[in-house]
């Protein structure tokens, strides 16, 4: 009896069992769309620059060396230090250059005496020859020691100037302003032992500086000719090609982990030739100093303005992507689906990109959560700003 229910009790749930099992399982909960952050392009006036490397070099350099012989005795500077013109710095002992400028004056001396003598002489037998109590052959002889006493005096003369010369190198003064190098010798070394100019130190002017780049031929007559033109546009001789100096073209600088190009300046020459193994040209632009930044043989990145400041259209790089080599952004429109936009991209300015063509002013650009993102799907928009760095310039 047992038995008997059980089967039917198994065979009454087989239907119920069937149909469940052609149910299938539950449906899945749909994913909600990524969210996204999206910004407008920066609008932003540009000028478009042709970069070049460069190295710092002063307007002056000189090197300060003994033009006598003789002991050290004294340095006047510290190593490194700003010095004025006529600043002291070395002194050399003066003592036989004062005996000898002593000397040379008793020479003198002796032959002005002389010469004083001669032309007394010269008149007492002038006198004498007009009266007839001396011979003509003994006023030859007075009229030749008076120009030889005459000259004597003058050379005696010579000799004290160059005393006085020598006596005068025994205290070196800076040639010129800027900043002094290192004492080449210490005091009490004799300089010019073996009679030559001992260098004793080395002097760079420091206000302003010079930046030294090579440009490419085709590059410095293009700006030639764009800068000539802006002059003819003020009223200038057209006929009358002015050199590079007078075109005033602007030069900017920047020294390694400067934020953009602070350094400015214009171009002030051009060398005479071009170099034919490298088809360029060395050019020489002149930079203001006064904070001291700018050293002798810095590095220097270097930039030239080209063209026409133009209004241009930027975003961050982050919101660039690449498929096999091209470059593309991620635009969102009304109905908040994304859709990919091929770019050409332009320099960084600012921490921005360019983008020279494929964006509009009005493009909603997605800036963060492009990791999740495919064309055509649909996203969840938040705006937000575009990051802008300062506006001192970029690379």
């Amino acid at each position: 009896m047992n038995t008997t229910h059980s089967l039917r009790l198994a065979l009454s749930l087989l239907p119920a069992a069937f149909l469940a099992g052609c149910a299938g399982p539950p449906p899945l909960a749909e994913n909600p769309p990524p969210a996204v952050t999206v910004s407008k392009p920066v609008q932003r006036q540009v000028t478009n620059f042709d970069p070049y490397e460069g190295r710092i070099a002063p307007v002056q350099s000189v090197e300060v060396r003994a033009r006598v012989r003789g002991h050290l005795t004294k340095i006047s500077f510290e190593d490194g230090q700003i010095v004025n013109q006529k600043a002291p710095l070395f002194e050399i002992d003066r003592r036989n250059y004062e005996l000898t400028l002593k000397a040379t004056e008793a020479q003198k001396a002796a032959a002005t005496a002389a010469k004083q003598l001669a032309i007394t002489e010269f008149a007492r037998t002038r006198s004498l020859v007009a009266q007839n109590a001396a011979k003509r052959e003994e006023l030859d002889i007075w009229d030749a020691k008076k120009t030889a006493a005459a000259a004597d005096e003058m050379k005696a003369q010579q000799a004290i100037d160059q005393a006085k010369l020598d006596l005068e190198y025994t205290r070196i003064t800076a040639p010129i302003t800027g900043k002094i190098s290192r004492a080449q010798t210490d005091v009490g070394n004799l300089v010019n032992a073996g009679g030559g100019d001992t260098l004793l130190t080395t002097i760079v002017s420091v206000d302003p500086m010079y930046v030294y780049f090579p440009v490419d031929e085709r590059s410095l007559l293009r700006y030639r000719r764009d800068f000539r033109k802006a002059r003819e546009e003020k009223g200038e001789d057209k006929n009358v090609f002015p050199p590079i100096k007078d075109l005033k073209i602007p030069v900017e600088v920047a020294l390694e982990g400067d934020e953009g190009f602070p350094h400015k300046g214009v171009i002030d020459f051009a060398e005479n030739k071009v170099d034919p193994s490298t088809g360029t040209i060395t050019v020489r632009g002149v930079l203001p100093n006064k904070q001291r930044i700018l050293d002798v043989g810095m590095r220097a990145l270097v930039r030239i303005p080209i063209g026409a400041p133009y209004k241009a259209l930027m975003i961050t790089d982050r919101a660039v992507g690449t498929d096999q080599g091209l470059k593309f952004v991620y635009v969102v429109g009304d109905d908040n689906v994304a859709k990919r936009r091929d770019v050409v991209l332009g320099r960084l300015v600012d921490g921005l990109r360019v983008i020279d063509k494929g964006l509009k002013p009005d493009d909603q650009v997605i800036i963060n959560g492009t990791q999740y993102v495919r064309p055509e799907m649909k996203v969840d928009p938040k705006p937000g700003e575009m990051p802008v760095a300062n506006a001192s310039g970029g690379r």
